[in-house]
């Protein structure tokens, strides 16, 4: 298998994020990391990230919502004001994953981190230094 080397390659180009309330679920985390949502596109409403990836918060039918893992990777200087985001809107935020040690963040590789719930208990986390992989 080939790619064109003028191609940036294989690359996320969007996702679909499944909520109890598209719309609130998009505002809850454009407001977490400072961004807007974007205007409906058909049954979706998206939020644009900064490296050109899309979530596409879809309204899920009735019934639970299945919790996924969402990570992104924010800028040192504005993890601060995220967190601060997060206290503001009551939202406990954990240095982990399991969610064991609330109010805290990490310094894994150098950098920082936290993790927190939105509104349908999808596992959101922030970090400003990408996981090192051996």
């Amino acid at each position: 298998m080939t790619h064109d080397n003028a191609s940036p390659g294989i690359q996320l180009n969007h996702t679909v994020v499944h909520a109890s309330d598209r719309a609130a679920s998009a505002r809850f985390l454009a407001g977490v990391l400072g961004r807007t949502v974007g205007a409906p596109f058909g049954p979706f409403l998206p939020l644009d990230l900064d490296n050109g990836v899309t979530l596409d918060y879809y309204q899920a039918p009735e019934g639970p919502i299945q919790p996924q893992h969402y990570a992104f990777l924010v800028p040192d200087a504005e993890f601060d004001g995220m967190i601060a985001r997060l206290e503001a809107a009551g939202v406990t935020y954990y240095s982990d994953p399991d969610r064991t040690r609330p109010h805290e963040t990490n310094r894994l590789f150098g950098g920082r981190g936290a993790y927190f719930a939105d509104p349908d208990g999808h596992n959101m986390e922030i970090l400003t230094v990408p996981y090192v992989r051996p």
